[in-house]
């Protein structure tokens, strides 16, 4: 910041700087000026940005971006900015520059990943006589709700899948293992029970060691149509214990509840991909191999509600006051698939 210029800030009127698809945008430029300045224009730009930045070791960087938002305006000035461009004199003391503008709908939400992000920032810059330019930026934040009311009604319909695999040797030990999990319905907000139940049905001659649920959250980041990158992490777990060879188990109605997560409405962004599973995972005794099945569901904003409009709060249910809106799991291990 150059002597004659103290100060050079921009502040939005919502203080969160969280906003809305469709909301406005607004707030004011100020600037602190010592003596008098000359100036030819003050600019400002809004611009939303997804990027996918990933280190390939054996193809180096690679790279891909998609704007979303990109609108400039000229709060102080007239005609063109370069040579002969009339000039302004400032005077010493406080100017504020107010600006207000609608935000397109269909924005994505805010996303910051390990290998790519999408955000959104204002820009200003204050163009002298001489030639220099002053610049600055604020980062806003834009949540993109998805609302299960409005999504298809088989969200709020009962789950189901089933698989039947071989497992052991066979002529000795080999025998089908069937399982038949239920969720209770498809979507789920954050602070809600996903209700599950299943049925393991063990014909083989080989003990199964343990049975496992969890919801994970797989990020996919593209590159030229191409995925580069994928993290699975695991959110929350259930576990039970052996199902002996010829026997049978059950999960009857067993909770498993989702933390805070931020809220990730990624539609309109083709770079990066946010999908979230239950995986019921069956481990048998020794070498054999897991028998997995994979349950897509969506976690939204807001949910379910009743015809009277009353929210259809279920036992367990704790919506959180506050959602992150960072991952702080964005460093830690990944779950193998």
């Amino acid at each position: 910041m150059t002597r004659k210029l103290r100060e050079f800030l921009i502040l939005l009127d919502n203080e969160s700087l969280l906003y809305l698809p469709g909301s406005f945008l607004s707030g004011k430029v100020v600037i602190e000026l010592e003596v008098d300045t000359p100036v030819v224009g003050l600019y400002f730009h809004i611009t939303g940005e997804g990027v996918v930045r990933f280190i390939n070791r054996g193809q180096g960087q690679v790279s891909d971006k998609e704007n979303y938002v990109d609108f400039s305006m000229r709060l102080l000035g007239e005609g063109p900015s370069g040579p002969g461009a009339r000039v302004i004199t400032l005077p010493p003391g406080v100017h504020s520059f107010p600006f207000k503008l609608g935000l397109p709908l269909g924005l994505p939400s805010t996303f910051l990943g390990k290998h790519g992000w999408v955000q959104y920032f204002c820009k200003a810059s204050l163009k002298e006589s001489t030639g220099i330019v002053h610049k600055n930026q604020q980062v806003f934040i834009i949540m993109n709700p998805i609302d299960l009311n409005l999504e298809p009604s088989i969200l709020v319909q009962p789950f189901l899948c089933e698989i039947e695999d071989t497992i052991g040797v066979p002529c000795l030990s080999a025998g089908p293992v069937s399982c038949r999990v239920r969720l209770d319905r498809g979507g789920y907000v954050p602070g809600e029970c996903i209700c599950i139940s299943a049925t393991i049905e063990n014909s083989s001659k080989i003990t199964i060691r343990k049975t496992r649920a969890i919801l994970s959250e797989t990020i996919q980041y593209t590159s030229k149509r191409k995925i580069v990158q994928t993290e699975t992490r695991e959110l929350a777990s259930l576990e039970k214990g052996r199902v002996e060879a010829g026997s049978t188990d059950q999960w009857r109605n067993e909770m498993m509840c989702i933390p805070p997560l931020p809220p990730t409405n990624l539609r309109g962004c083709h770079l990066i991909r946010v999908q979230y599973d239950i995986y019921f995972i069956i481990t048998p005794k020794g070498p054999e191999k897991e028998i997995k099945l994979q349950l897509p569901i969506m976690i939204a904003t807001y949910p379910i509600r009743n015809s009277d409009g009353t929210l259809s709060r279920k036992k367990g249910t704790n919506y959180p006051t506050v959602l992150p809106m960072f991952r702080s799991w964005l460093n830690t291990g990944t779950m193998n698939k």
